[in-house]
């Protein structure tokens, strides 16, 4: 086996690893945010829209993100800030404001499991 290959097995078990923890963590999340760049889950999402004379963006503040990323030691922060100058943004609603689940590290650790990276797998 060469190390091209081993490096493909590689990137194929994170990208299994990334894809079981986001079915696992979906549903602890109010929203999805799809730009061009990133996926992120998250429970509080401020958006803005900035017209300008030459081109539009839009300003988005997310707390409690977990973000799609398999080369991240870890996918869940705080909060972070977009601003989308070009492309597309899609902000998903994933369920009402009355049918919040808290988001605790106990609840995310119990419905991530087996999905995320143990310190022996690096």
């Amino acid at each position: 086996m060469s190390h091209l290959d081993e490096l493909d097995e590689y990137e194929a078990e994170l990208e299994l690893r990334l894809k079981k923890e986001y079915q696992a963590v979906f549903g602890l999340f109010r929203y999805c945010v799809l730009t061009q760049d990133a996926t992120y889950l998250c429970n509080r999402l401020e958006r803005t829209y900035v017209p300008q004379q030459s081109y539009p963006f839009f300003h988005l503040k997310l707390e409690d993100v977990w973000v799609w990323d398999k080369n991240r030691p870890t996918r869940m922060i705080p909060r972070t800030e977009i601003f989308v100058i070009s492309g597309d943004v899609t902000i998903e609603e994933l369920r009402a404001e009355g049918d919040e689940e808290p988001l605790t590290a106990e609840t995310l650790a119990e419905r991530i499991g087996e999905s995320s990276p143990r310190e022996e797998d690096f």
